[in-house]
């Protein structure tokens, strides 16, 4: 989504400004309305919505609810997104396993997640009522298409009588809609078969959503036109059909109130702000870290969900440098990657789990080959294959400890969506300056999700220039002068970088122990010994800033510690205890390895630390073995980001021991 509004939407970490404030004391509850008369139909104004998209994965719930996304981006509004979907590419139809979501939060204030109950469910078939019906608070808006709900279709999904009929639904404002007949007429002038028409059945829904919520409609338009440039008979299609729906909205009778959700007004820096996924934020990162060390970027990549956006959006960059590979496995991706980095480019690997496994052996040469690389690690349920399509945060100990010998590496783990962007030039300021490969660690909850997003200013972008060796460095006894690849900088411990083919800066590279300072093959213990405490002596060393506590008044017993994508839950379960009183300090980590410098003597001055994580404690683990502070932690492994709710109640009950 390339949408770019001058608006004060809502700030993540690493920009100017902390989102750690704002009005959104309780983040996914129900807003007030009010109401008013306009337009011959009651138009309600609320100050947040949150609606899910429920179907097949063959109904298009993902582009219905990126485009819906688009329209409220491009209308001003703070936003958080979650989409949700099955693994397979085709999943079984009209099951549940085969049920594909995307929900939206949108708002006229600063919020953090994409919300913890829809305020509105639309279900395409039987399968996306029942599979999403649970999260789904009484009162709230449904909208199904009755069309799909058949004998057989109920029957797939364990539906013996129709929940539209049975009163099971008694306690939600339901709305009956045949969505694919009334696409299919729609559509009737058009040269389409009634099959390929009702396939328009999401822009249907789309444009009914679309006047529901008073959203503008040009970009949509324009990006249909766009999308089908070659097939204008499909693109007119589609767009009589967006057309249709929101006409069915202004005209009929089931829906007497649309609603109002005004643009974000709290007080943001102003700016041009576009709605942005992690994935694409963390790909421009890295272009934009390419940029600034003035290094040609180099990605050795093979395809995996969730991290394959990055690999073919940085394959549409040719023009600043960027050169990509898809490789035929994971090992040859981070092998070429490592090659870019010994000839002087920014190197770069992108994987999940279980490729980071197969990549172990060659992060550990480019340990010992001390070059920069970054690794980048888009997390997902595990283990083995696990769940592909699912978010967890369960590669922090892998990312850690994970390699053959003592083999330090920095760890990066990015907050939010647009976050993924400054942790991403953060990362490439860590591998460039200290000679080193570094974890960037994301997840699927992050590289899916989008959030508004304000585009940084060149100037503002941090210098990452590299200075190449380019003359000998030693000079030896006899007077000659020689080339030591591994005479380190006394501040940083880094080695220099030279790149092949220096005249008289020929060197060795290789797994093998090297010798320190000549670069030689060496296996003398006492020289071993030195190397290894001396590349955990350089990653110890790395730069990194105190962590910031966010306690208001100075007076809370209880910090919540988080790392990653927890950011945005954590942050609004907070926010929901201390309107209510509670008084509850918190923190979040991006530097994992090293931690820093201030993180004990943070932990030690609260009675009570609370680390929530998606695994079963690998932070709280590292926390009580590095510092001895009996962290508690309150861990979920679902495939599903935490609930702000959730996290309130857990927090409240931490607060009250």
């Amino acid at each position: 989504m390339t949408n770019q509004v001058n608006s004060p939407a809502g700030q993540r970490p690493g920009t100017d400004a902390p989102r750690s404030g704002g009005t959104d004391g309780a983040d996914g509850a129900e807003g007030d309305a009010k109401t008013e008369l306009g337009g011959g139909k009651e138009v309600r104004r609320l100050d947040r919505v949150i609606i899910r998209f429920a179907g097949d994965s063959g109904d298009g719930m993902q582009l219905t609810g990126d485009r819906f996304t688009s329209e409220t981006a491009s209308f001003g509004n703070d936003l958080s997104t979650l989409p949700n979907f099955p693994a397979e590419i085709r999943a079984p139809a009209g099951t549940l396993p085969g049920v594909s979501s995307f929900q939206l939060h949108f708002a006229d204030h600063d919020i953090l997640t994409p919300g913890d109950a829809p305020n509105v469910l639309v279900a395409m078939n039987p399968a996306a009522l029942k599979a999403n019906i649970a999260d789904v608070p009484r009162g709230a808006e449904i909208i199904v298409n009755t069309d799909e709900f058949t004998k057989r279709a109920m029957a797939k999904v364990g539906y013996p009588v129709s929940p539209l009929e049975d009163g099971s639904l008694d306690n939600y404002n339901v709305h009956q809609v045949p969505l694919t007949t009334l696409t299919v007429e729609a559509l009737k002038d058009f040269d389409v078969g009634r099959k390929d028409a009702g396939r328009s059945k999401n822009m249907f829904a789309l444009g009914l959503l679309s006047w529901m919520y008073n959203r503008p409609t040009e970009q949509t338009e324009h990006f249909l036109r766009t999308k089908f440039a070659k097939k204008p008979q499909v693109a007119q299609a589609n767009i009589a059909a967006f057309r249709a729906g929101w006409n069915f909205g202004e005209t009929t009778e089931d829906f007497a109130v649309s609603y109002e959700v005004a643009p974000a007004k709290t007080a943001f820096p102003p700016g041009t702000y576009r709605n942005i996924s992690g994935n694409l934020a963390l790909s421009y990162g890295l272009v934009a870290a390419s940029q600034q060390a003035d290094l040609p970027l180099f990605l050795g990549s093979y395809p995996i969900t969730p991290a394959s956006d990055v690999l073919h959006e940085l394959s549409r960059h040719k023009n600043f440098g960027v050169r990509t590979f898809q490789a035929e496995d994971e090992i040859a991706g981070i092998g070429a990657a490592l090659g870019a980095a010994f000839g002087g480019a920014l190197g770069v690997t992108t994987t999940s789990g279980p490729g980071v496994a197969l990549k172990s052996e060659t992060i550990g040469l480019a340990v010992s080959l001390e070059l920069p690389l970054l690794v980048v690690d888009i997390q997902r349920g595990g283990p083995s294959t696990g769940l592909p399509t699912k978010t967890e945060q369960a590669d922090l100990l892998q990312a850690m400890y994970g390699r053959n010998g003592e083999a330090p590496v920095p760890i990066v783990a990015a907050a939010t969506p647009a976050d993924c962007f400054d942790a991403a030039l953060e990362a490439a300021r860590i591998a460039l300056t200290y000679r080193t490969p570094v974890f960037l660690l994301s997840d699927g909850y992050l590289a899916n999700g989008s959030e508004p997003w304000r585009i940084p200013e060149v100037d503002d972008l941090p210098d990452l220039r590299v200075h190449f060796a380019k003359e000998p460095n030693h000079k030896l006894d006899d007077g000659t002068e020689a080339f030591w690849p591994y005479k380190r900088d006394p501040q940083t411990l880094a080695r220099p970088w030279a790149v092949p083919g220096t005249p008289g800066l020929e060197h060795r590279v290789g797994g093998i122990e090297k010798q320190d300072g000549t670069g030689n093959i060496s296996y003398d213990p006492a020289n071993h010994d030195l190397m290894v405490r001396t590349r955990q002596a350089k990653v110890d060393g790395v730069d990194v800033p105190d962590v910031e506590v966010d306690d208001p008044r100075g007076a809370a017993n209880v910090l919540v510690l988080g790392w990653g994508s927890t950011y945005g839950p954590i942050t609004a379960a907070v926010r929901r205890l201390r309107r209510d009183g509670q008084q509850i300090a918190q923190a979040h980590l991006r530097h994992l390895n090293p931690m820093p410098g201030n993180l004990g003597a943070v932990l030690r001055s609260y009675d009570k630390v609370v680390i929530p994580e998606m695994n079963l404690g690998q932070l709280a683990t590292l926390v009580r073995a590095k510092y001895l502070v009996d962290a508690h932690s309150y861990t979920q492994v679902n495939g599903m980001p935490f609930k702000a709710e959730q996290l309130a109640t857990a927090l409240k009950e931490a607060t009250n021991d």
